[in-house]
């Protein structure tokens, strides 16, 4: 078995594959790329038996045949060549032989057999949606899903498909973001909760594509195939909360207000807050909007005035100010509306402008409770 590839084509490669890769795993095979070698192209996969990721490389070969490689140690030696082709050669004496340029590099391999092969999906439901739009999906969305190990539903992405359109849901019960597309749409009903790593991962490689994703999902795992990737993945098992019911229908009062503006003054005043509770507090009436916080214990506190287009009746209202700065960061645009109804209620966040056509975002925070 011998193929010759270019070191800075494959190590792009194996870069996004060793993502996957967890730095302590239960199989010490886990720890290694599967090669697999079909005359002139070669399938590189990695695992850690919940995501399984492969892209398939075009490369100069006669041979077939297929080893398991240890991927630090390659990932390492290919980070140190410059641009040149690369030989690699499956010595009988279970090495492989890398040849550059200026020399030879020998690997201890396993046999490709001992690795744990992928899951194939009989018949799968399939939905296609451009890599731009699955990109943003994610991006908008997976800050707000939770880590907490006990409630497993809430720590990744809630899809769903229909013929509507596509809603991308993540909550950790103090902040929710529901991101809807009506200019995607499936050919039927489905959703399923997807986990964080494998998401991460696409959202890593997905920008830079403008591929179609080919999603394939049945009860227990998805597939999402672009380009020369595939990604496959265990789904998270559950049911997801009813997230409609906690979104506020009636929020009679409106903030409209510069995001940017915005932003830079939490941030600011959040400096002074409480470093246990992040509250800071808002007080709006007429077309002021004043921001404080304060720590009582050491005696450290900020306002801020700010002037803002506001219909409805005076209120004071607290929130987390990290969850206010994490969604207000998420949102690309100038302008962003706060909807409130009371000050125990949660606020809707959304932006004004700078939505594609058929594009919706929904960004809903809890308040805390305000000491008077």
């Amino acid at each position: 078995m011998k193929f010759i590839v270019s070191s800075s084509y494959l190590l792009k490669q194996l870069q996004v594959l060793g993502s996957v890769i967890n730095s302590n795993n239960t199989l010490p095979i886990l720890d290694n790329f599967l090669f697999e070698l079909n005359n002139n192209e070669l399938t590189v996969s990695a695992s850690d038996l919940e995501t399984t990721m492969s892209a398939t490389l075009s490369i100069d070969s006669t041979s077939k045949g297929s080893v398991a490689v240890p991927a630090k140690l390659l990932l390492e030696i290919l980070k140190t060549f410059p641009e040149q082709p690369l030989t690699f050669t499956v010595e009988d004496n279970n090495t492989v032989e890398i040849s550059s340029n200026s020399g030879k590099y020998a690997l201890a391999y396993a046999a490709g057999e001992e690795f744990p092969k992928a899951v194939q999906l009989e018949e799968p439901s399939v939905t296609l949606v451009p890599a731009e739009v699955l990109a943003t999906a994610v991006s908008k969305t997976i800050f707000a899903a939770g880590n907490d190990d006990l409630r497993p539903v809430m720590s990744g992405v809630f899809f769903q498909f229909s013929p509507e359109g596509l809603i991308f849901v993540a909550t950790d019960a103090h902040k929710l973001v529901k991101y809807a597309r009506t200019d995607v749409k499936a050919s039927q009903v489905a959703d399923f909760i997807m986990p964080k790593k494998p998401l991460n991962i696409l959202k890593s490689i997905l920008g830079s594509s403008d591929a179609e994703v080919k999603i394939e999902y049945n009860d227990s795992n998805a597939t999402f195939s672009f380009d020369n990737y595939i990604l496959m993945c265990r789904l998270i098992d559950g049911k997801y909360p009813n997230y409609e019911a906690v979104i506020p229908k009636e929020n009679p009062n409106k903030l409209m207000i510069d995001r940017s503006l915005f932003l830079s003054s939490v941030r600011r005043v959040a400096i002074f807050s409480n470093k246990t509770t992040h509250q800071i507090r808002l007080k709006i009436a007429g077309a002021e909007l004043n921001v404080s916080a304060e720590d009582i214990d050491y005696s450290n506190k900020a306002e801020e005035r700010l002037t803002c287009d506001y219909q409805g009746d005076d209120l004071q209202i607290g929130f987390n100010s990290r969850f206010l700065t994490e969604m207000l960061t998420n949102l690309q645009s100038d302008m962003i509306m706060l909807e409130m109804s009371l000050p125990n209620r949660a606020g809707i966040l959304t932006p004004v402008d700078g939505l594609e056509e058929g594009e919706t975002v929904t960004m809903l925070v809890m308040p805390v409770m305000l000491n008077s």
